[in-house]
Parts: structure tokens; sequence; C-alpha cells
């Protein structure tokens, strides 16, 4: 068994309202201005690297110590209040001078979510928020969100190098999520290029998102997969050898150590330089909601990796583990044990 895991990084507030019917439809057929859309319940629940990421590792039998901000507001009390289902509150910090982060996540049945999101809190974490003598008795950590979080895009990420060079130095192994950016926002403007060259070199497992990914390191390509997606989901119109391998390529190059992109419903793709894997993800028996799934997959990756298991097994858990979170408007209710999903892909498992 590995030892204790650190997550840190972007905690927010999940505020999910649940449509009423189940039948997809086109999201310009749903959200039309003045038109009244009868819903059902709200799922409320934490959100973010942290809480995803953490708590699924929580679940999934891992020791896990968890570092965000919080405002002194309700959301926030909120969020604590959760944690401490999970005994997971104790690394959080109050801040009393900003809010804590919230989004809005509307998940039409049949298409992808759209979050309305205010960062709040996260805005104001810098590398002198972390407990380095908790850290130092750890064995990996995990840092998430950082499009999210303004001092860790500012100053070309000199504070998100910090992190990353501190934890090093420490001698933990170390791992890194990245988030949706706004092309018109602050995070959109700034040098990711630049940043990704400064903090990769201590970074051992990168894993965005492929769409995150293309934006940040490779932005002419991106804006050729946007034009070619012409709208429809980037992961339906790219293919592995021709779009996916040349981006890892560049971004191996750029001092990753070995890199695991998820790419929506298609599956994950992983390489090391020396080896290249596409997992191709497996078909849930229902889909409810994508939150959580790419943060609760990277979850089962880095427990099956610390675990020793092999980088194939540690692959077919986690594309196991997003398939089940889909399951659940939140990113928890669906999860399954490793015995469970063990079970299940021995049993055939149908893949995408």
């Amino acid at each position: 068994m590995a030892g204790k895991i650190i997550v840190a990084g972007h905690i927010c507030l999940d505020i999910t309202p649940v449509f009423s019917s189940e039948k997809a439809q086109p999201l310009s057929s749903v959200l039309i201005p003045g038109k009244l859309v009868q819903m059902k319940d709200v799922n409320i629940s934490t959100g973010g690297a942290v809480a995803n990421t953490g708590l699924a590792l929580k679940v999934l039998g891992a020791d896990v110590e968890l570092m965000g901000k919080v405002g002194d507001d309700e959301f926030g009390q909120i969020v604590l209040d959760r944690l401490k289902r999970y005994g997971a509150e104790e690394g959080m910090i109050v801040s009393e001078d900003s809010g804590t982060s919230y989004s809005i996540v509307i998940a039409p049945p049949g298409t992808d979510r759209i979050f309305l999101h205010n960062p709040g809190a996260n805005d104001t974490f810098r590398a002198e928020d972390l407990d380095l003598d908790r850290i130092a008795g750890a064995s990996h950590f995990h840092f998430g969100y950082p499009p999210i979080m303004r001092h860790m895009y500012e100053a070309e990420g000199a504070q998100l190098e910090e992190i990353f060079r501190r934890v090093k130095e420490l001698g933990l192994t170390t791992s890194l999520d990245m988030a949706a950016v706004d092309p018109d926002s602050d995070a959109g403007r700034a040098d990711w290029e630049k940043i990704l060259r400064r903090v990769l070199p201590c970074v051992d497992y990168f894993v965005p998102s492929v769409e995150e990914l293309c934006f940040m390191a490779d932005r002419p390509r991106y804006e050729e997969w946007m034009t070619r997606a012409a709208g429809a989901d980037v992961t339906s119109v790219i293919g592995v050898e021709a779009d996916i391998r040349p981006l890892a390529q560049k971004v191996l190059a750029m001092g990753a150590r070995s890199l695991l992109i998820k790419c929506g419903a298609p599956g994950m793709y992983y390489t090391d330089g020396s080896r290249e894997i596409f997992e191709r993800s497996y078909k849930p028996a229902k889909v409810l909601s994508g939150t959580g799934a790419g943060d609760t997959s990277i979850a089962a990756f880095l427990k099956a990796q610390l675990d020793g298991c092999s980088i194939e097994e540690s692959l077919h858990l986690a594309a196991a583990t997003g398939a089940s979170c889909v399951e659940a408007y939140d990113a928890l209710g669906g999860l399954r044990s490793f015995e469970e999903l063990r079970k299940m892909i021995k049993e055939g498992w149908e893949k995408q």
C-alpha cells in the first residue's frame, strides 16, 4: 500500500439542477431566452480537483490529506461539512477576505456540461499556503486546476513552479491536472506554453484533458481542431496518430516524465516516451452527468500506480472508474471499489 497522498489546489461547491426529462436534446432547444424549463431536484456537492480527486482517492481506500481554500461564508461551511463526512477537512484554509468558489453546473441529458464558475478563494491560493511539514510525510503530491487559480498562472507560473519545486525537493512523486480555460479571461491570455516548460520538469504524471492540453501547448493545432469540430465534441473528430501523438510528443519534450491525456467518451491516451497505449472507455449502464469523471479516473490511475499495479491495469481501473462516475450526478456517488471493477472487467464489461 502506498503512503499518504496530498491533494492540493482548487476546491468549490458544485450546484447542479436536475432536468426533469432524461431525453437527449440539443442545447439550443433547451436553453432559450424567455423559456421556462421545468426542473426536478438540485444536486449540491463539493467540486474541483481537491474534492473530486481527493475524496475519490479516499473512497478507493487511499490515505489522503486535502489542502485547499474556502471562504468564511455559507458555501464554505457547506464544503467543510461535506469534507467532514470523510474526515478530510483538517488541511483546509478558511479565508476571511475572499468568498468560497462555486460552480453552477448545467448538464442537460445528452449534452456536455456547461459551468458558470466563480473562482473565489482559489484566486488567493499561493505556495506559502501549503504545509510543507505535512507534505514531507507523504509519498505523492497531486495538484489540480491551476488555470482557475489566479496566482498559479500569473507571472508566467512562478507560484506553480515554486510549489512543484518545493515538493520535489522533499522527495515526493508528483502529478498535475488542468482545467478548461476561458479564452477571453486573463487565464486564456497567459503564456501556457511557457508555464508548462517551467513546471513540467518537476511533474511525474501530467494528466490533462486533450482539449485543455492542446489549448495550452499548441494553440494553432487547437484552432484547427475547433474548425474541424464545427461546434461538435472535439474528441469525436481527432485521432491518435495524426492529432494526439504529435501533441503528446511536444509535451513530453517540455519535461514531463509521463503523460495521461483524458480524451472524453472515447477513452484516454498514455505515453512515457517509450510506450503508447490508448485505453478505450467502458460503457456505463446510464449517463446522468459527466461531472468529476476525469478527476475520479485520475484518482483511480494514481491509486493503482502507487499500489504497484502495471500501467495496463492502472488504465483499466481508471477507465472503469470514469464510467462508474457518470452513472451519478455527483463525482462520488457512482464509484465502485477496485475489487468490484476488476470483477466487472473480468466478466467482459463492454467498451465503447
